[in-house]
């Protein structure tokens, strides 16, 4: 099986993480001494991102979701449907673990009576001037579009409609990489530069360093989760396989990017017993569609923002939430915070955050995107293990079938 390689150059000096922390700081110190003037311009500059990243939303949505479903498509079969079908049920067994954790603990955890009533208006301040960039079409309508053309590619044999779709996907992610990743730093800046002037980001300090605590603990108790399923249906020990993973844990750890990290997770993966030719499958298929930290990340924020907010959580639009954005996850780049700019569109649409909420959404994922990509990366070691034996079962009954054909 041949995987497309998307060449993806992430150029940051520093790096997203530390870019995102110093940007924060910065927003913070900034916001003691900065003028009134200096504080338009900034939110000038925020208002002019947010328009573009709201225009680019619904061309990120039909850019990168339509080509993977295409993807996967194309190497259809029965291993391919049960590796999907289980990284899917992973991914949303992560992503109402979390909702089901935080909604338990936040109550407790977070400061419910200082609760932020608007992101969007932290001061009286308005920025210069605004340029309008109305988006192509509504999130949904780019949803519905997206899963059209994907399955279509999927199940015709014409390439020419694929190939476009491939070059759209290539200049998302240019733009991905190349725009908005590079200025997401003095997004969050202008957005804690406001909360700073409108004395709201105490709070918001708050609520990170809790939620950053509470969403590692809560990737620990998945992956326990995880190895132990694969430990029972295998018959193997999950402390001695995860212990196996970790080295897969601490290279993703390094790099946020689950694509970066295959060659390691490919060769753990096979010291775990796995067949070879089902790591080479399973591993790399994984990478793109299992994304069980990041989903939880992104649930345990979102719902953080509600808290914040005083918003009433509604479990039936949360459960919503949580099922599409398991499909929107097969659209994640392999890039530091590619998770996050997929997920934008339903966020925007199924919980109606605006840019800001979306801006403190980029600001809080980016915070802790190492524990959710190694979280993703290390889960695809549990799932290749009961790939492979559900393939060691075909195999046998193939073998056993053989051997009484040619008996009689």
């Amino acid at each position: 099986m041949k995987f497309r390689k998307r060449k993806l150059h992430v150029r940051l000096k520093w790096g997203l993480l530390p870019g995102v922390i110093c940007a924060i700081l910065l927003g913070i110190a900034c916001g003691l001494f900065f003028p009134s003037w200096a504080v338009r311009a900034v939110l000038t500059f925020n208002g002019l991102f947010g328009n573009f990243l709201s225009f680019m939303i619904p061309l990120l949505i039909v850019g990168l979701v339509a080509p993977g479903i295409a993807e996967l498509g194309r190497n259809a079969g029965k291993l391919l449907f049960i590796t999907a079908s289980l990284a899917y049920g992973f991914t949303l067994v992560s992503g109402f673990f979390s909702f089901t954790v935080t909604d338990l603990t936040y109550p407790f955890l977070l400061d419910t009576s200082s609760k932020i009533t608007s992101f969007a208006a932290a001061t009286e301040l308005k920025p210069y001037f605004v340029v309008n960039m109305p988006p192509l079409m509504d999130v949904m309508t780019s949803l519905v579009l997206a899963f059209t053309l994907g399955l279509g590619m999927a199940n015709i044999r014409g390439e020419r409609l694929k190939r476009i779709m491939l070059d759209l996907r290539d200049i998302v992610d240019k733009v991905i990489v190349r725009v908005i990743i590079p200025l997401l730093p003095y997004y969050i800046f202008g957005i804690f530069l406001n909360m700073t002037v409108g004395g709201q980001v105490a709070a918001v300090l708050g609520v990170f360093a809790k939620i950053i605590v509470l969403i590692f603990g809560i990737t620990a108790a998945m992956l326990m989760l995880q190895f132990t399923l694969a430990g029972v249906i295998a018959h193997k020990n999950p402390f001695s396989m995860l212990k196996t993973m970790l080295v897969a844990y601490a290279t993703a750890l390094g790099t946020q990017s689950s694509a970066a990290t295959i060659p390691v997770t490919l060769r753990q993966t096979i010291k775990l017993g796995v067949r070879e030719q089902v790591a080479g499958f399973v591993v790399p298929l994984c990478a793109t569609i299992h994304l069980s930290g990041s989903t939880m990340k992104i649930v345990a924020c979102a719902l953080a923002i509600f808290f914040m907010k005083g918003m009433p959580v509604d479990i039936s639009q949360f459960a919503g939430f949580i099922c599409m954005l398991g499909v929107t996850m097969v659209a994640a780049p392999g890039v530091p915070g590619g998770a996050i700019m997929a997920a934008l569109g339903v966020l925007q649409s199924m919980l109606g955050f605006g840019p800001a909420e979306q801006g403190l959404m980029i600001a809080l994922y980016i915070a802790m995107d190492s524990f959710g990509t190694a979280c993703n990366v290390t889960g695809d070691g549990a799932i290749a293990v009961i790939i492979d034996k559900i393939y060691s079962r075909k195999s046998a009954q193939q073998t056993q079938s053989q051997v009484q054909t040619q008996a009689i």
